[in-house]
């Protein structure tokens, strides 16, 4: 299993919309790097669901339940998506002011690339995210 986060801002799609949905698509990524990531996804990672915007914190976890299919909104056929599905909502949300003050954090891709809306979080950095927010996976 992989681990990753994805970022959206509140106001197009929130947490509370994806725990209302339970399952749907991830799509409008439309960054070649991001893309790439989306296309590595495999059914059953883990992905950090990212409030980004004036929030800024990590507010629940996903699972992929498909993996990379195309976009139909991509007229280019260049770019996808993936589905996810909720696992659950953080106990206590993650803000990025505490990841970035987190010495164990310093190399993860939010830190390093804070545009990326799809990044890969490695395996210790995932165990230190989900003790930081309460998780129980």
């Amino acid at each position: 299993m992989a681990y990753w986060l994805v970022k959206t801002e509140p106001n197009s799609w929130s947490w509370q919309q994806q725990l209302e949905a339970g399952t749907t698509f991830w799509d409008g990524v439309r960054n070649r790097q991001a893309t790439n990531n989306l296309k590595a996804m495999a059914v059953g990672d883990r992905v950090f669901f990212y409030h980004s915007g004036s929030e800024r914190r990590i507010v629940g976890i996903v699972e992929v339940v498909r993996a990379f299919y195309p976009d139909p909104a991509d007229p280019t056929g260049s770019f996808g998506m993936v589905d996810l599905g909720v696992v659950e909502a953080l106990p206590r949300p993650v803000r990025l002011a505490e990841i970035k003050e987190t010495a164990a954090l310093a190399g993860i891709a939010l830190v390093r690339q804070g545009r990326l809306s799809v990044m890969p979080i490695d395996d210790e950095a995932w165990r230190v995210l989900c003790a930081m927010g309460g998780a129980q996976v």
